[in-house]
């Protein structure tokens, strides 16, 4: 209630304040490269499916192998022993409805493991948990049915309130937002072994977050983006062998 008195009482100041960020925001573009591919060597090990936006289209990266498809890709292969097929499907400001039909056009391949990297344009569009928290587990039903997936890892909302470049009080809202959405998705998660909710690393939002971020501020840069593959990879390695294992 506090937060919705807040957004009412604000609204003229917020709306200015997104406006000058969208015209002040300076504009990369997505990485670029096959946006499906194989890494690493030897016997397959896993199949991989990335759905996302504009950070999982590798925006603040120069090519898909320095993004977050072509790192996590290699650093699953590295940890499993052998290759890796991944596909990626993403694009710059889609939020998860976007994506949710972007998905059912797509050709999509046979995957195990469906990673998403969504909810920033969520939280821009003031999309409501409860809505966010249902179009994921749409899109993971969509996965399991349409290419196999036995594990969807989603990859928490960024700290907005931690983004610099967003001026007050419009960074405490959108951060408040993203916490309220982590928040519901976590609740939605507890007691289904066949969905994860991984949290950035730390790293991506402290002190040092510039080195490892893009020129405009709010994408990851290529070391982020392999801080934030390589929280992906022990997660999913570590789930990965608990659904084989239980599976023999």
């Amino acid at each position: 209630m506090k937060l919705l008195l807040a957004k009412i009482a604000l609204a003229p100041l917020l709306l200015w304040q997104g406006l000058q960020v969208r015209r002040k925001a300076l504009r990369l573009p997505e990485a670029v490269g096959p946006r499906s591919g194989m890494a690493g060597g030897g016997a397959l090990q896993l199949r991989l499916l990335i759905v996302g936006d504009s950070s999982g289209a590798g925006v603040g990266a120069a090519t898909q192998a320095e993004a977050l498809a072509g790192q996590l890709s290699a650093a699953l292969a590295q940890r499993l022993g052998g290759s890796v097929h991944w596909q990626l499907i993403a694009k710059t400001g889609h939020t998860t409805a976007d994506a949710l039909a972007e998905f059912e056009a797509s050709a999509t391949q046979a995957a195990d493991v469906l990673v998403t990297a969504l909810g920033v344009n969520d939280v821009v569009s003031q999309v409501s948990p409860r809505r966010w928290a249902h179009q994921l587990r749409l899109l993971h039903e969509l996965a399991v049915q349409r290419a196999g997936v036995r594990y969807s890892l989603h990859s928490a909302v960024p700290p907005m309130h931690a983004f610099p470049l967003l001026p007050q009080p419009l960074r405490w809202l959108l951060g408040a937002h993203a916490l309220r959405m982590n928040r519901m998705l976590a609740r939605s998660l507890l007691g289904d072994a066949r969905r994860g909710l991984q949290a950035l690393p730390p790293h991506l939002h402290g002190a040092a977050a510039a080195e490892l971020m893009a020129p405009d501020g709010f994408h990851p840069g290529p070391a982020g983006y392999q801080l934030w593959a390589d929280a992906l990879a022990e997660r999913i390695v570590r789930e990965w062998s608990q659904i084989t294992f239980s599976s023999r």
